[in-house]
């Protein structure tokens, strides 16, 4: 492998731990502050890449687009606390799996209903597309490294968030305990509305993005958000630190095992067998990866007992 091809694969990577940091981020928010498991998260990315197909095809507007999926998916997360989430946080975790399991159907055929089967195309805006040249010479899509940047400028943006604002000392005695916070005065019941439609925004966000790169359609959440909870069991739950951490890892672990492992078994294998053995252990490696961190941190890296 030449070295230009592999710091392609490690920008590749690294715009792929962006995305998965969107979506794990309000997962850890959720899952840490309010202690629910919330399987309908990708329903959430799906709708916000709808909603920013749909703005975008009506104005021709990315700007209007990316604005809209956030707007779409917050507004979304937030009617789904008020109206289903809110009975759930007395019940035990197979009720809370059912509700929002029951929710990602409501959401994939109310989505079939709106926009149809067929997938949606949401395109790069033409100041963001084509390649741009990086030093030694690499020629990189110049999208994906701004996807690249927003995510880290988001995870700036949440971090100071967290540790700097009012709102973030509510969230993070909120995840500590929230029977203090609320005989304080906390409304708790805003608060959990407010982190919901956060992380749902988040999501919404994440999918509007990607939409540009893929095409947009029903279901589209659902293997994301299997890796964003493999992304919070790796960084630890409720932890941004660790959610973005171990999107990294994953988004890296994913996209250089598809390239380096089928090259490894080539030494010694012949090339068909080793590209079928290297891809079946590429497939496997980010679970490998969770494996081996929760052998030696049960609670991730950044997680609390």
């Amino acid at each position: 492998m030449t070295t230009i091809l592999l710091i392609e694969q490690v920008l590749n990577g690294l715009q792929f731990g962006v995305m998965l940091f969107l979506m794990a981020a309000g997962l850890t928010l959720i899952f840490g502050v309010m202690g629910l498991i919330n399987l309908a998260h990708g329903s959430l990315y799906m709708v916000g890449a709808f909603a920013a197909a749909a703005v975008a095809g009506a104005t021709g507007s990315f700007i209007l687009a990316l604005i809209a999926s956030l707007v779409a998916a917050a507004a979304a997360g937030a009617i789904v606390e008020l109206v289903v989430i809110r009975r759930l946080y007395d019940r035990d975790h197979l009720d809370q799996v059912l509700a929002t399991f029951a929710l990602i159907l409501i959401f994939s055929e109310g989505t079939r209903w709106l926009f149809g089967s067929f997938p949606l195309f949401l395109d790069i805006p033409p100041a963001l597309s084509g390649p741009v040249t990086l030093p030694g010479g690499i020629e990189y899509p110049l999208y994906r490294l701004v996807i690249i940047g927003v995510g880290l400028f988001i995870a700036l943006g949440l971090f100071q968030l967290i540790a700097r604002t009012r709102i973030g000392i509510r969230i993070r005695a909120g995840e500590s305990d929230r029977e203090m916070i609320a005989a304080l005065g906390v409304d708790i019941s805003k608060l959990y509305t407010l982190v919901f439609a956060l992380g749902a925004g988040l999501a919404g966000l994440a999918g509007a993005l990607v939409g540009a790169i893929q095409s947009v359609q029903v279901g589209m959440g659902e293997p994301v958000l299997i890796l964003a909870f493999v992304v919070i069991v790796i960084g630890g739950i409720g932890s941004i630190r660790g959610a973005l951490v171990g999107a990294l890892l994953v988004g890296l672990t994913d996209t250089l095992g598809g390239v380096l492992l089928p090259g490894v078994f080539a030494t010694f294998m012949e090339p068909s067998a080793a590209t079928a053995v290297g891809s079946s252990l590429a497939s496997m490696s980010i679970y490998i990866l969770m494996a081996a961190v929760l052998l030696f941190k049960p609670t991730g890296l950044y997680g609390s007992a």
